[in-house]
């Protein structure tokens, strides 16, 4: 909602500063950053300085220190400097007078609400503004309970602040009633001061030092004083029903205990250094040796009976590695090898799988990414032999920011859902990343347990958020066990029971060569390509397209699968490229297309001119025929054709006119046109490097990759492939059922 006060600070700072500043801001009335940014420039030309920033930084603070120490109603530098901590004050929601450049009674009364929000007021006059004061004045923090915030939690807040706040390195933290990284940094410094440490020494780091002290300070029943309220706040801060108390007592025993079990601890109902360092750093006491564990590398029996020596049960371990293995730096055995789950359950062990894209940002995970990622996990799985039940954790491995998650991280876990619904929900949906990245994604209905990325203490999602109640596996240390040929690299995990792994396997599906489809899939194999695509916007009917869902399916999978089959078996290629290509493009078709095919036939047929398009049920270019032609001709993959002049409009026609009259042309030229493009095209305008030969075991991204090509080299070919990747994997599903019957 506007406010009328902050719209007038936005037009004091604009007409006043603006030009000097070098921004203006919008005058709605509505508090945001780029207001709190240009009247933290407008502060910096007040103080002198020449290069100004959108931070209050150290040179902000160290100047406003040296020349005001403590602003009042007795010492204002100007009109205009007071009238840049009224908006502020407004901007912040508290009273900031008439905006007359007067620091009158209404301004104090303002100040002093907004210091006892905080709770500083005790540290300097009530109304005084003090440097640290005035840099939490200038920025979007909240003083008061929020979003549902904890009075508990802000109870914290404020008593951090007022008691640390005259330290060099601590700055006012939000009391907003919610945790973060900014509240659990503060805690962190708040242990450091109370062990003695110096400013400049205390950093916010849960270093040696910091754990060394805190080995020092267990608190327990009949524990008093200050260290016993740090105890509580850090209780608080990670969501534990407790008061915030300067008294360790039987009640605090009892939830510490239930703290304890919570988190895969022994319940002692003491705060012991385990128990402290859970409750402040996400990957808590990493001596603590876990029953589970993680890795990119094979397990062999001797590898077993090392984690079997070293107290592990449960085995993570990869269902692919998405990109091609050429050095050993791209982890030649991160996915699960062939003979080794068996390894595993020989040697008592259980293994949960992982499933893992060359996703790393936010831009790789959306709602198709995740059907495409649902299915393709599913095939993974079922090629290894896991049995119905089985739980795949889906992974997020990257520092995902919240509004990462709403924006992409939920959509992309709603396409993983929906696709293992469409699949039957066959296997049982995990998330494997940061605390905030699990919480959100089981709170959104789209998981039934979290593999917890604590290691990764510095992401944001880890930072200030407690471990999700739905928690598996926590995943905390990297270490190697066992010597010799035993040895191996984990992540040690902490168990908490809530999966167990699978401790027995269904016999794999080898890359065998592709069959007929059994009649008895057909008709699910054709729903499921149907609704894909419905998810993507393209109805049943066509829409506004020429082709049905049904005939698309009909024409490029059904009429013609003897064909395809026996093209799949002579060059190694998968069937499902050819007919995902052939079917995305068939159902592309528009009568505008059509109108083109017609004109291109007139023109030739009147005055013996050429003008390409792209015709037939697979949208094939002239061009594109001829030089995958001629490549598969010179290669010997092909006989019966002479080699094609490309500058000749006849040969280019005929080429063209062959795949518009023919479907078996043109389903042909589709696997032409892959190897082709698997060979970089040579002679072509796309100058793609060239893939491994043709093999049935392609990884993701090379099925990417050949699936892109086949568009082109344009900016919507990366994208739509994306697409086509969603679909490709249906295909294969079917297809991999029929060869393994």
């Amino acid at each position: 909602m506007a406010d009328e006060m902050v719209r007038r600070a936005q037009s004091f700072v604009n007409l006043i500063y603006g030009s000097r500043i070098g921004m203006t801001v919008e005058e709605d009335g509505r508090t945001g950053w780029s207001t709190m940014y240009a009247l933290t420039r407008a502060l910096q030309l007040e103080l002198g300085i020449t290069s100004l920033s959108n931070s209050f930084g150290p040179t902000t603070l160290s100047t406003l220190t040296a020349k005001y120490p403590v602003l009042n109603s007795g010492n204002m530098p100007s009109e205009n400097f007071c009238k840049i901590i009224q908006s502020a004050l407004y901007c912040k929601g508290y009273d900031g007078g008439s905006l007359d450049g007067s620091y009158n009674p209404g301004v104090q009364a303002g100040m002093t609400k907004l210091k006892t929000d905080m709770g500083v007021v005790g540290l300097s006059a009530g109304s005084d503004l003090t440097p640290k004061v005035f840099k939490a004045l200038l920025n979007m923090d909240a003083y008061v309970s929020v979003n549902s915030g904890s009075e508990a939690t802000r109870s914290v807040q404020q008593w951090l602040n007022g008691r640390y706040l005259n330290r060099q390195d601590f700055f006012v933290i939000p009391c907003d009633g919610h945790n973060s990284r900014d509240v659990a940094k503060a805690m962190l410094l708040a242990i450091q001061y109370e062990l003695g440490m110096a400013d400049g020494v205390a950093n916010g780091v849960f270093g040696p030092g910091t754990q060394s002290g805190i080995r020092s300070h267990p608190v327990s029943t009949g524990s008093q004083g200050t260290w016993a309220s740090l105890f509580s706040a850090a209780m608080i801060l990670n969501d534990q029903p407790i008061a915030f108390s300067s008294t360790f007592d039987s009640t605090t025993a009892g939830l510490v205990r239930n703290f304890q079990s919570f988190v895969g601890l022994p319940a002692t109902g003491n705060g012991d250094f385990s128990t402290w360092a859970s409750l402040l750093i996400s990957y808590g006491d990493q001596s603590r040796k876990g029953a589970a564990c993680d890795c990119v590398t094979r397990i062999t029996p001797a590898r077993a009976a090392a984690l079997k020596a070293e107290g592990i049960t449960y085995v993570g371990r990869y269902l692919t590695n998405p990109v091609v293995v050429v050095k050993p730096e791209d982890l030649p055995e991160k996915a699960i090898q062939e003979g080794e789950l068996q390894t595993i359950a020989n040697a008592g062990l259980r293994c949960f799988p992982i499933y893992q894209t060359y996703g790393r940002d936010a831009s790789n995970f959306t709602y198709i990414a995740g059907r495409t990622a649902g299915q393709a996990a599913v095939n993974a799985a079922m090629d290894h032999g896991f049995q119905q039940g089985t739980r795949i954790y889906f992974a997020v491995d990257f520092d995902a920011m919240d509004s990462d998650i709403t924006s992409n991280v939920l959509p992309h876990f709603k396409g993983i859902q929906d696709a293992i619904a469409d699949d039957g929900n066959r296997y049982r949906i995990g998330v494997y990343g940061p605390r905030n990245v699990c919480t959100r994604v089981a709170r959104a209905g789209h998981s039934t347990a979290s593999f917890v990325s604590d290691m990764s203490y510095g992401f944001s999602g880890n930072y200030g958020y407690p471990l999700p109640a739905d928690w598996a596996y926590d995943q905390i240390v990297t270490r190697t066990v066992g010597t010799a040929d035993g040895a191996i690299n984990i992540d040690n995990n902490i168990a908490s029971g809530r999966d167990t792994g699978q401790g027995s396997f269904d016999p794999g599906r080898p890359a065998r060569a592709d069959v007929r489809l059994d009649p008895s899939v057909v008709p699910a194999m054709q729903t499921d390509v149907g609704k894909y695509m419905e998810s993507l916007g393209y109805p049943i009917d066509g829409g506004t397209r020429s082709y049905q869902h049904w005939k698309c399916f009909q024409s490029t999978v059904i009429d013609h699968d003897d064909l395809i089959t026996e093209l799949s078996v002579k060059y190694k290629l998968r069937k499902a490229l050819v007919q995902t290509s052939a079917y995305w493009e068939m159902r592309h078709i528009e009568p505008a297309d059509e109108a083109a095919w017609l004109a291109t036939i007139s023109l030739f047929n009147t005055v013996g001119k050429f003008k390409d398009t792209s015709t037939g049920i697979a949208k094939q270019r002239g061009l594109t025929l001829t030089g995958a032609w001629n490549y598969c001709l010179a290669q010997g993959l092909i006989t019966g054709r002479g080699i094609a002049d490309r500058t000749n409009d006849e040969h280019l026609y005929n080429a063209w006119k062959s795949s518009y009259d023919s479907e078996t042309s043109a389903l042909t030229s589709v696997f032409l046109i892959h190897m082709w493009d698997i060979a970089g095209k040579p002679d072509g305008d796309d100058k793609s490097p060239a893939m491994r030969p043709p093999r049935l075991d392609y990884v993701d991204s090379e099925i990417y990759d050949v699936l892109r090509r086949y568009q082109g080299p344009g900016a919507e070919a990366f994208e739509e492939a994306k697409k086509r990747m969603g679909l490709y994997y249906i295909m294969e599903k079917y297809n991999a059922i029929s060869r393994n019957r």
